[in-house]
């Protein structure tokens, strides 16, 4: 991409508009954590601090499926073991700063601190009815640097990757949130992990698909959540995607599009300065056929930006081309974010820009955007501790 121009920010450094950092301002790790490994790993790890391997699955056990904070619950590792090994192989890499609450109680985001002073969000939303689920939200970067000017977190700029256990730190502290009683509704788990907080995961390759391995393994190598249940999203960083296909993971695409132009593209999605939409949907088009699992195309509606009518039956027949029961598109009216200025399209334009992908053929959801009332929808995670 050449030269990236810089400007210093509260949260460290962020490119200038229009431009990427792809390499993060920090590249300390953090401490070795158990979800960091995989279960040679485990074994591995536990047989060099002196105890026999078979330690490691009873450890994996207390941490991924009963979710114990505390060693001394762990009552089938000897006690004289216990604080060494948690210790060593279970160190806190997230601490709580605040919870902000909504829907009476049922839609919670969380800021976190990291081990070095990051700080992420991440939201977790409790869907009752008829298909009850709980769905989080994680981040997978502290910050991002794919500067998309209507998206908070781009704003803020890129300050680190993070670690696969990071990453899964976020779920199961939800987990522990809700045997805790802390959201409203009663005992319940984690069905839905969809990486569409802070950050672009497929910048963050190897620990995204490291943490996706530790939340869909089977218990108790891992936390046993349905490969159908987690969402990873992307603006386009089209070669990750043909390597995410090649993992055989299982898991949904979400390719953050937002217009079928590129000239438009290329602002709204800086990313698209370097992998052309084209590029971006033929690769969405061989996860498919890759994995069989269907993509999702997320759309924000922006008023008089990207919601004309011709715009649609633009991305209608672009999709069509490539073939029928690929896709489906999510339009995501706009979530307000601080200092921005665009905001979400008329309700009537929204529903035209639906009824003429529909013509298409192609299938439409108009995203849910819970926690917009506490700054915790798509697109306005931030890190902002005042």
């Amino acid at each position: 991409m050449g030269t990236v121009a810089m400007r210093g920010t509260m949260s460290g450094i962020m490119p200038e508009p229009g431009e990427l950092t792809l390499e993060p301002a920090r590249r300390g790790k953090p401490p070795r954590h158990l979800a960091d490994l995989d279960v040679d790993g485990r074994r591995k790890a536990v047989a060099e601090l002196g105890e026999k391997p078979f330690r490691a699955d009873q450890l994996s056990r207390h941490y991924f499926t009963r979710y114990v904070r505390d060693p001394h619950e762990m009552t089938d590792l000897p006690a004289a073991v216990r604080e060494s090994l948690a210790g060593s192989l279970l160190p806190t890499l997230v601490t709580p700063v605040r919870h902000v609450e909504t829907d009476n109680g049922t839609t919670r985001k969380t800021l976190w601190r990291l081990y070095d002073g990051a700080l992420v969000e991440s939201v977790l939303m409790r869907y009752e009815g008829t298909r009850p689920r709980v769905t989080l939200c994680v981040s997978s970067q502290a910050g991002c640097g794919m500067n998309c000017p209507f998206c908070a977190t781009g704003q803020q700029g890129l300050t680190r990757n993070m670690s696969a256990a990071e990453i899964v730190e976020q779920v199961v502290a939800a987990e522990r949130m809700l045997d805790d009683g802390e959201v409203p509704g009663g005992p319940g788990r984690v069905s839905n992990v969809v990486f569409m907080g802070m950050g672009e995961p497929l910048a963050n390759y190897r620990p995204v698909v490291e943490a996706v391995r530790r939340l869909t393994e089977a218990a108790p190598s891992g936390m046993g959540i349905s490969r159908r249940g987690v969402t990873v999203s992307t603006v386009g960083l089209a070669p990750a995607i043909d390597k995410l296909a090649a993992a055989d993971l299982g898991v949904t695409l979400a390719l953050s599009l937002h217009a079928p132009d590129d000239e438009l593209r290329d602002e709204l999605v800086p990313v698209n300065t370097r992998w052309k939409v084209d590029e971006a949907l033929d690769a969405a088009r061989r996860y498919f056929d890759s994995t069989g699992r269907r993509v999702s195309i997320e759309y924000a509606l922006i008023r008089d930006i990207n919601d004309q009518a011709w715009r649609a039956d633009r991305l209608g027949r672009m999709l069509d081309a490539r073939g029928r029961g690929w896709v489906h598109v999510n339009p995501i009216p706009l979530n307000p974010t601080p200092g921005s200025k665009w905001t979400a399209s008329r309700p009537e334009v929204e529903a035209e820009f639906v009824s003429t992908l529909q013509a298409r053929g192609i299938p439409v959801t108009v995203r849910d955007t819970r926690g917009s009332d506490i700054d915790g929808a798509c697109g306005q995670l931030a890190t902002v501790t005042d």
